[in-house]
């Protein structure tokens, strides 16, 4: 039972890859592959797409209350945990990208993604001379924000893989509603990457 913490992570790991590769082949991003398959086809892999994403962002809340609940607490969890919570923001917002050009979507995907690399950066650069950047509660909000976002986009992106109501309306409600949680989401992933770069920047000297 104590190794079910470092499974759901692990299995987060694999659900991400799949929800990118779903959504690249989906969007006719693989050579050989995307060009050849039904609309049909397309539509389904993006649904699965979106159900990878929704139950490896469910493992994110799961492995760690599981782990303080076993007392299953380890050093490999501590080290695939924030992998894989990058690695599913990351690959979602490139499966978004990849699935057609959006100006809403581009500019908050692409601060984001800097802010995850600078941080890991920092966090690396850190570790090697025995300086320790702690998750702060706010960074744990900005997770959640953004998954739950990105997974508001992820549903605009692939509206007719779900039947939704195609009125503009509805759609147009939605667009606004999905875009705002990005950019909320983009302020306050800004606002914690400054947060570690100070802390970062007063242990380093």
């Amino acid at each position: 039972m104590k190794n079910l913490p470092n499974i759901l992570t692990g299995s987060r790991l694999v659900m991400a890859l799949f929800m990118f590769v779903a959504l690249a082949v989906a969007a006719g991003a693989v050579p050989f592959i995307g060009d050849r398959i039904s609309v049909d086809s397309q539509l389904r892999l993006e649904r699965w797409a979106f159900y990878a994403f929704v139950v490896a962002s469910v493992t994110d809340f799961f492995d760690g209350w599981l782990a303080r609940k076993l007392d299953a607490v380890s050093v490999w969890g501590a080290i695939l945990d924030p992998i894989g919570d990058k690695i599913l923001v990351c690959g979602a917002l490139l499966g978004l990208m990849a699935l057609g050009p959006n100006a809403m979507v581009v500019l908050p995907a692409g601060l984001i993604l800097f802010r995850e690399f600078t941080v890991s950066a920092l966090r690396e650069v850190g570790a090697g001379k025995g300086v320790k950047l702690p998750v702060t509660l706010l960074a744990k909000w900005k997770t959640t924000l953004q998954l739950v976002a990105i997974g508001a986009e992820l549903i605009l992106a692939s509206w007719g893989a779900f039947n939704l109501p195609p009125e503009p309306a509805v759609m147009g409600g939605f667009t606004v509603v999905a875009h705002a949680l990005l950019w909320i989401a983009t302020l306050v992933t800004l606002i914690t990457g400054a947060q570690y770069w100070e802390a970062a920047r007063k242990a380093l000297t």
